[in-house]
């Protein structure tokens, strides 16, 4: 398979000279996500919290204000906004959905599963809001109702889903990738196996809906096309590895604007990538704990990422009272996010 261009790995003592968020929480963080309409950004976490900041921009400057907090019962795994960019989704393993109105404070739960909801998003086209859980279903809720509008069964856990406009992208354990036509969201559209040959970890469909990401515990991501006649542009390729040292890809993110992409792994790091010509854009310096989430806001200016443990060695390697968990703000560059000319010679 074809590979990215290699690109100088950039040591920094200080790490990308990103702006660190105030009051974090107190324990691993699970998701990041923004507004669509506003810099307002989400965070979930271990310590069963849901909080919310407002990031504010002046020149090259980032500060963050709280702006408020709601609690689950359980650790909180994934966080999804309504298109009004007012209303906030949270779900995890309490086994249920919350829905956070910021401009009333009022919470209310929406969705219920039999095990924990691994992940979530909100499906403008549909007015509804998708639940993935490990209970092996995905679930389709109108908030406005008690009971789910549909519930499709899943070959095994939800481990990860995306929904791009009507492409939704759902990996799950055993390495399924399932492929939703949300114009008809009852029933499937194709079903492969991961082109990664292992656990699948994250899932991103392509702004363009003709395909999508898929990162693993493997330290490698696959480009797939779906339909067939652009299966020649299909490739996997290594990244977040040192040496014999093999990390996770944690998280993939589409800027919304130029298309390229970023992952984030478990070294420590994460990296700007331009698919179309495999190249990788710009590799940032490691953190000194690993990435478990990240996400861009709806303009691309500002790069979200959070730096704490991430359950990769196991509940006993990890102590909530001495940890630190920390989010950061990164003002990506054009020339880290913006696709370069396209080479034809000289790939690997």
């Amino acid at each position: 398979m074809s590979g990215f261009m290699a690109a100088p790995t950039n040591q920094n003592a200080n790490p990308n000279k990103s702006f660190e968020v105030s009051e974090p929480p107190n324990d691993a963080i699970s998701s990041l996500s923004f507004s669509s309409k506003a810099n307002h950004l989400v965070a979930t976490s271990w310590d069963n919290q849901v909080r919310c900041w407002e990031i504010q921009q002046s020149g090259q400057n980032l500060a963050s204000v709280p702006k408020g907090m709601i609690a689950h019962d359980q650790p909180v795994l994934c966080s999804a906004w309504k298109d009004d960019g007012a209303t906030v989704f949270s779900g995890g393993c309490d086994k249920q959905a919350k829905m956070w109105s910021l401009a009333t404070n009022q919470t209310m739960t929406v969705a219920a599963h039999e095990a924990p909801i691994k992940d979530m998003a909100w499906i403008s086209e549909k007015n509804v809001l998708v639940t993935g859980s490990m209970d092996k279903t995905l679930k389709y809720w109108d908030t406005r109702q008690q009971n789910p509008v549909h519930t499709q069964p899943l070959p095994e856990r939800c481990y990860a889903l995306s929904v791009n406009k009507s492409l939704m992208v759902v990996g799950t354990a055993d390495r399924n990738i399932i492929i939703y036509n949300l114009q008809s969201p009852e029933k499937e559209f194709k079903r492969i196996t991961s082109p990664l040959k292992f656990q699948t970890r994250c899932v991103a469909a392509f702004p363009d809906q003709q395909g999508f990401l898929v990162g693993s515990i493997e330290g490698r991501v696959g480009v797939h096309h779906l339909e067939e006649t652009q299966s020649s542009k299909n490739f996997t390729f290594k990244c977040h590895r040192e040496g014999n040292d093999i990390y996770s890809v944690n998280s993939l993110n589409f800027h919304p604007v130029h298309h390229t992409f970023a992952t984030a792994g478990s070294d420590g790091s994460f990296n700007f990538w331009d698919k179309d010509s495999k190249q990788r854009l710009k590799a940032m310096a490691r953190c000194s704990q690993p990435i478990p989430c990240s996400t861009f806001n709806q303009d691309g200016s500002i790069y979200a990422y959070a730096v704490c443990y991430d359950w990769s060695k196991g509940a006993e390697n990890h102590n909530p009272a001495t940890a630190k968990n920390h989010i950061y703000l990164h003002l990506p560059q054009d020339s880290e996010v913006k696709a370069k000319a396209r080479v034809s010679a000289g790939r690997k």
